[in-house]
């Protein structure tokens, strides 16, 4: 065994070397935004911080850390090589995956050998060996596959990158540990620094290289042509070619796709009011779609310019634009001429000849993305025109169409447009003759043919099109067409990662993306996915559809990445996976619909990963894929039984969505069970089986049967996850059975098992459903402290933003709640709803909406408020058809015609709730609202309630409510004239609340029983009892309590005043006898008076003018 000394030199040079690492992992994670490193780098620095502490088993710590440092620096390797990337592929990020698993498991082991750790209970010595040794075989087997990676030499690893992690794996000495942590750190900024200028130059080095950009536009006769008289959404273009006019002749290119309204801006801009006092009658525009050559343009050119035919057109054209005043010349529709290779020289030598002319403006309009060469275009250059805005398109249409349609279907016209000008034109036209529904009608049959019936491209989108594909630079690059048909199948585009690492059968990928955006026929929208406009889209479909082989190829790609979130839920570290999924969820779902025609030869991959996409959405808060509701009729035909008890598992999982007979679903299920060997499915199954009987049939017994059949296959099987997955949906019913101890005792089981498994995500949740336990119960104060640890360890695996994360939120306002901390309750509830959209996780986001307006309900905000909340969440509710979430809507509609004293409308609520089959948590609101009968007054008495409510409290152990309803006959006994047996029942409930720390019942007990200390005269303890309680209403939010406390005060002082004009008269009377009598006024007290009152006295007057 190593000496204690040699130990502690390894500890500090490994965690030396280890802090500069985790440093240089944290740079990277905020530059990259990519799966796991955040995660690492969190639970990199818990580590660090516990080992400082560490008395045992010191030796196999230092170990672990020494080859988790190994294992970190392969990872910076990989990240700033740039064969790899920032984005790395799903099978290296698989590895980093099962890593991070690896540094949770060391985390935990390190944790448990502190010096007093708590967590050492959960440990047993036989989990802390097996714990250690998983740690070093998957330490070990991580490191080796990278060393084999680089003897095979995949493609993403060169022989510099592998040879870089050979070194790294071989263990240095410590002074080289040190100066390569730090040597790798210097690699890492110089990376982002070279990443950062990358960003800015992406665009100029997408447009300069073989394959650019260009584009042109429209038809001149010899005159000018008219101003466009429907124009809108170009504002800042003219404003920005405006100020291009202001110091200089400029030069100026429009570029942009076709249809895009590139001669419309040319135009408007011709006839502008700036333009024409500038050039006057020394302004023209040509059409260069007729010409065909250098020779024909340029006699277009004369013709413009009041030349007549010559032997030398060339040079007459530029004498006379020479000699001219400062002129303006519009070349439209340039790209006719441009784009052939033939000609282009000869037309980029003549712009170059025009331009000499110093006070001639130059300006042409050309389809693509792409600038002449030969020319010192103005800067800064025009960006090619984008599609118009939502309203530019509505006020288009408008014009068109006029205003008498309705809005909704305008806009489900225009979506078919993706605002492209020419594709608005037309369906305007359209709908000003047929309408608007039976434009629609005709779209899904006939697209974008019903708008290509005009003769040339302005009045034929599928002209247009056409025009577009047939372009040279198209025919240069076949295979870029190859690419377009693909992106016709791509909703969302293609970002240049999944691009490339998709591995199509493509030579040049980014060089067919290339001349797709040098020809604008495609485009990179706000997250830089190469995209092409609908009726682009629409037209490609119809005409030109991608190889099978291409297709499949994307599809397994994006199969490949929903394969690795799948396996990584609950420890997935960064958005960055989510990101890329989301961003092709439109195009996931059209490859996969693809891939489930029957016969398809790889049918059953394609049914597999529909289940995985239906699993993103659900843990997402995304809802459901629509394709999870398409495949069950292909069960019976699948064969495979793993696979069908998968796609059963997913639809099982869609409680808030209809399900076609879902206990026919489990029946089978559970057949499936018997001959699948898959405990990670199974477990699965039983735990979504048991949530059915428990939240859909209310079924606890049966749901509790599935759970104890999970822990027995868990346990046979050693699949830890499962057990303590089956045990948190085992504390789950008995949470709701009201069994608080026992839901205790199996989320404390679980939490062990999720730490030897490293499961912080599982821990996490357990923990979670550990604190409800606790805020059943009253212990409000560990129930906190637990949220709090739940979102600790979320933080380490590096998913804080989760729907688990939402749910533990629930709980923490739930806990503030019960302290009657509405305002921290209300805030918590407010910052949960932009996370949980309507759109997208509807029953979550109603639930928090409800939970605002019972909040608001308990500190006084307006009805009208409190009503819109109530509705729009019961109107969601009852869109899924869950009755019971629609009635505890119901119920807080009659709490609040308690408060507005609509007692009947409240009592008739009320009542209906009770009768139907309610879970305990409804049943109480109910009974507590009816018990207080504080609030119900004299004629509207619910004194009966009272009692029910007790012995509902006692029977569930809700402790705060039993003392709840202890109050409530204090209130009872206080009204009938009992007022022993109320200060009796104040005292136990205050004593109650104050163990529980529950701000406002508490105020309200003090309250009472001052008021029944003024009535007996005892104003001192009175005083003592509203002083104390004012500061309790002030922190639950209970303004108009306050200000019953000030009016008790101030009523207070008056009696004051009273008493002591009583105490003056007696000692008037008394000096009267003694023989020395002084004068005292009727209304005012000496303060020789105030100084031989009684000390209780003075002390009641003095609070009192406080």
């Amino acid at each position: 065994m190593p000496q204690p000394a040699v130990i502690q030199v390894r500890l500090n040079a490994v965690t030396t070397s280890l802090a500069i690492t985790a440093n240089t992992l944290e740079v990277l994670a905020d530059t990259l935004d990519t799966p796991f490193l955040g995660a690492i780098v969190n639970t990199t620095e818990a580590v660090l911080k516990n080992i400082e502490t560490v008395k045992q088993n010191k030796d196999d710590c230092v170990e672990l850390l020494e080859q988790t440092h190994k294992f970190l620096t392969v990872i910076i390797i990989l990240y700033i090589k740039p064969e790899t990337g920032a984005e790395l592929p799903p099978n290296i990020l698989d590895h980093i995956g099962k890593f991070t698993q690896i540094l949770h498991k060391i985390h935990n082991f390190i944790e448990a050998h502190q010096k007093g750790s708590k967590i050492r209970s959960f440990f047993r010595q036989s989990e802390s060996s097996a714990l250690l040794k998983e740690c070093k075989v998957g330490l070990q087997q991580g490191l080796e596959f990278f060393r084999v990676c680089h003897l095979i030499g995949p493609p993403q690893l060169t022989d510099e990158c592998g040879l870089q992690i050979e070194s790294a794996i071989i263990l240095p000495s410590v002074a080289e540990m040190e100066k390569d942590a730090q040597k790798r750190h210097q690699d890492v900024l110089e990376m982002i620094e070279t990443l950062s200028e990358n960003t800015v130059s992406e665009r100029g080095s997408m447009i300069s290289g073989p394959y650019s950009q260009s584009y042109s536009s429209s038809n001149s006769i010899s005159m000018l042509p008219s101003e466009p008289k429907i124009f809108h959404g170009r504002n800042s273009e003219v404003l920005d070619i405006l100020d291009l006019f202001k110091s200089r002749t400029p030069r100026i290119a429009i570029l942009g796709a076709g249809g895009m309204g590139k001669s419309s801006l040319a135009k408007a801009l011709l006839h502008h009011s700036t333009i024409t006092a500038m050039y006057q009658q020394n302004r023209f525009f040509v059409g260069c779609n007729s010409a065909t050559t250098k020779l024909e343009l340029v006699t277009l050119i004369s013709t413009h310019i009041g030349l007549k035919p010559g032997k030398d057109p060339i040079q007459a054209v530029l004498k006379q634009l020479s000699n001219n005043p400062p002129s303006l010349l519009i070349l439209d529709e340039l790209e006719t001429l441009w784009e052939s290779t033939e000609s282009r020289g000869d037309i980029e030598e003549l712009l170059s000849l025009l331009t000499g002319i110093n006070h001639l403006a130059l300006m042409i309009t050309m389809r693509g993305a792409e600038r002449p060469a030969k020319v010192q275009w103005t800067r800064p250059f025009l960006s090619p025109l984008k599609p118009l805005d939502q309203k530019a398109a509505r006020f288009t249409f408008t014009d068109i169409a006029d205003d008498k349609h309705d809005l909704d279907e305008v806009d489900k016209v225009l979506s078919l447009t993706e605002n492209m000008p020419l594709a608005i034109n037309l369906l305007s036209h359209l709908v000003d003759s047929e309408g608007c529904s039976n434009v629609l009608l005709r779209w899904e049959k006939e697209k974008t043919s019903m708008i290509s019936e005009g003769f040339d491209k302005r009045s034929n989108l599928d002209l247009s099109i056409s025009l577009s594909l047939s372009s040279p630079r198209i025919k240069l690059l076949p295979q870029s067409q190859e690419l377009l048909s693909l992106l016709g199948m791509l909703p969302d585009g293609l970002s240049d990662v999944d691009l490339v690492q998709s591995k199509l059968p493509l030579e040049h990928p980014l060089k067919c993306k290339a001349v797709l955006m040098s020809t604008a026929l495609a485009y990179s929208n706000e997250n830089k996915q190469l995209k092409v406009l609908m009726p682009i889209r629409e037209y490609i479909q119809q005409h030109q559809r991608p190889e099978d082989q291409l297709v499949h190829t994307l599809l397994k790609h994006f199969q490949d990445l929903l394969h690795f979130f799948v396996e990584y839920i609950g420890t997935e570290s960064s958005a960055s996976t989510v990101r890329r999924i989301k961003s092709n969820f439109a195009n996931i779902q059209n490859l996969l619909r693809w891939g489930l025609q029957e016969k398809h030869t790889h049918l059953l991959d394609n049914i597999r990963s529909v289940c995985h996409l239906n699993r993103f959405y659900r843990v997402t808060n995304q809802g459901s894929a629509h394709l999870i509701g398409e495949i069950q009729h292909l069960l019976p035909h699948l064969g495979d039984q793993q696979l069908q008890l998968y796609v059963i598992t997913e639809l099982l999982s869609m409680l808030y969505y209809q399900i076609q007979d879902p206990e026919a679903l489990i029946a089978r299920g559970l057949e499936y069970c018997e001959h699948v060997d898959d405990p990670k499915l199974k477990c699965l199954f039983y735990g979504v089986t048991a949530r059915y009987f428990s939240e859909a049939k209310h079924d606890l017994l049966e749901a509790a049967k599935i759970c104890k059949r999970a822990i027995s296959l868990g346990i046979s099987t050693g699949y830890i996850k499962g057990q303590a997955l089956a045990l948190r949906h085992l504390a789950w019913i008995e949470f709701l059975c009201g069994e608080h101890s026992k839901a205790q005792l199996y989320t404390q089981q679980s939490q062990r098992l999720a730490r030897a498994a490293g499961d912080l995500f599982g821990e996490a949740d357990a923990a979670r459903l550990e604190a409800m336990s606790w805020r059943e119960v009253g212990h409000y104060k560990q129930s906190l402290l637990l949220c709090i640890r739940a979102r600790d360890l979320l933080t380490l695996c590096g998913i804080s933003a989760s729907e688990l994360n939402l749910s533990i939120m629930n709980t923490q306002a739930g806990v503030h709640k019960c302290k009657s901390e509405y305002s921290e309750a209300q805030n918590i509830y407010i910052s949960m709803l932009p996370d949980i959209p309507v759109n997208q996780s509807a029953c979550l986001h109603a639930g928090a909406l409800l939970n605002v307006a019972e909040i608001r309900l308990l500190i006084g905000v307006q009805k009208d408020f409190i009503q819109k909340d109530i509705d729009c969440a019961q109107s969601i509710f009852r869109s899924f058809g869950l009755e019971t979430w629609v009635t505890a809507c119901d119920t807080i509609f009659a709490a609040l015609s308690v408060r507005e004293k609509n007692f009947l409308t409240a009592k008739l609520v009320f009542n209906k709730c009770l009768k139907l089959n309610l879970n305990s948590g409804i049943k109480s609101f109910c009974l507590e609202s009816l018990a207080n009968v504080s609030q119900w007054g004299a004629e509207h008495s619910t004194a009966r309630w009272t009692a029910v409510f007790l012995v509902h409290s006692i029977q569930h152990k809700k402790n705060l409510e039993v003392h709840k309803a202890l109050q409530f006959f204090g209130d009872l006994f206080l009204t009938q004239g009992d007022e022993s047996s109320a200060i009796n029942l104040f005292t136990i409930a205050l004593e109650g609340f104050t163990y529980m720390d529950v701000h406002c019942n508490r105020a309200e007990c003090m309250m009472r029983l001052g008021d029944i200390s003024k009535s007996r005269g005892d104003l001192l303890k009175a005083i003592d009892l509203w002083d104390t309680a004012r500061p309790l209403f002030e922190c639950s939010s209970q303004a108009q309590q306050v200000e019953n406390i000030d009016c008790r005060f101030a009523g207070l002082g008056q009696e004051i005043q009273l008493q002591c004009r009583e105490n003056s008269a007696k000692l008037v009377q008394s000096n009267a006898t003694s023989g020395t009598v002084d004068e005292i006024e009727d209304d005012q007290v000496d303060t020789k008076d105030l100084e031989n009152m009684p000390d209780d006295e003075k002390r009641v007057a003095d609070m009192v003018a406080v």
